[in-house]
């Protein structure tokens, strides 16, 4: 039986904790056999978030664990635990896998594991997470990074994606969908390939952007430039572009280009449309051109992906 040690320290949030337990907990597919034997993992009696947790096994028992996760922690500008970084330090040389979930990844680069590596944490602090470790290569688009024995998701639903990521790997996917079936989610797709998050929408209703987001979402299925857009918002290109990065993080053409791979998933998820009629509806002109545009994207085919999501 493979044992998942989870971390749990002061300061931690409860979510991403309590989500991994209920992930890991049980098989409910009754396919795997044997399955996970799950211990908290922490230096005594700790809160996290408003609750008080005991926990089953010191902050030792992470060294003699098969996967270690770390959840997510409150305050990134504060220091990590000394304690908890020794002991994913210890995790790691005894070989056990590493995952964080949401901001755990500083814990982890705090520990030297992700110098080298690619890594992601939530949208809002990864800028952060790559400032104050220059050695850890952060991608801020992805919902989580593979890199075998160290895995880091971004916050929140990611951190779910991320735990049926690693089940798909150790049981595969028939089990991996059952879970997804038991929590009410949608199945992640396998490989790791890039998952957008959604682009923010500005809260201030007299931002420049507030209006034209939308606006232009509804509008993907038509010609859209750059021109068009500053026009409609009463910017100048150069005004645009950079509000367009403040908000985002992107630029107005990458921004559409993301939006329109998420329209084409969302309709082979939920119609029978033909690619040719996606395409058209994504923006994206002719089938070729989604094709080439969603597998540089997303890392499969449209047509894969439907038969992943239509067959879960």
């Amino acid at each position: 039986m493979a044992t998942v040690a989870l971390a749990a320290t002061a300061g931690m949030l409860h979510f991403e904790l309590a989500m991994a337990c209920e992930v890991f907990v049980r098989d409910p597919s009754g396919l795997a056999d044997p399955w996970y034997d799950v211990v908290v993992c922490g230096p005594g009696p700790v809160g996290i978030g408003p609750f008080r947790l005991v926990p089953g096994a010191g902050l030792d028992r992470l060294a003699d664990a098969d996967t270690v996760i770390v959840p997510a922690v409150e305050d990134i500008d504060a220091d990590p635990s000394p304690e908890l970084v020794d002991a994913v330090r210890a995790a790691h040389r005894a070989g056990a896998r590493l995952v964080s979930l949401c901001t755990g990844a500083f814990v982890l680069a705090a520990a030297g594991v992700l110098d080298g590596l690619r890594a992601t944490t939530h949208w809002a602090h990864t800028a952060a997470l790559a400032a104050r470790h220059p050695r850890v290569t952060v991608d801020p688009d992805v919902l989580y990074v593979d890199n075998g024995s160290v895995l880091t998701s971004a916050g929140k639903a990611a951190a779910i994606d991320l735990c049926l990521h690693l089940i798909r790997r150790d049981h595969g996917s028939t089990v991996a969908n059952a879970v997804a079936r038991r929590l009410v989610v949608p199945p992640h797709r396998a490989g790791g390939q890039a998952q957008f998050v959604t682009t923010p929408v500005p809260a201030r209703t007299d931002h420049p952007l507030a209006d034209l987001l939308p606006w232009a979402m509804a509008r993907l299925d038509r010609p859209l430039t750059v021109t068009a857009l500053a026009r409609r918002a009463n910017l100048s290109t150069r005004q645009l572009t950079r509000h367009f990065t403040a908000v985002t993080g992107t630029t107005p053409l990458q921004w559409l280009s993301t939006q329109r791979i998420r329209r084409a998933q969302e309709l082979l998820e939920n119609s029978g449309d033909s690619i040719d009629v996606i395409a058209g509806a994504a923006g994206m002109g002719s089938a070729a051109t989604l094709r080439r545009h969603f597998h540089r994207t997303v890392g499969v085919t449209p047509d894969a992906y439907r038969r992943t999501f239509r067959s879960a």
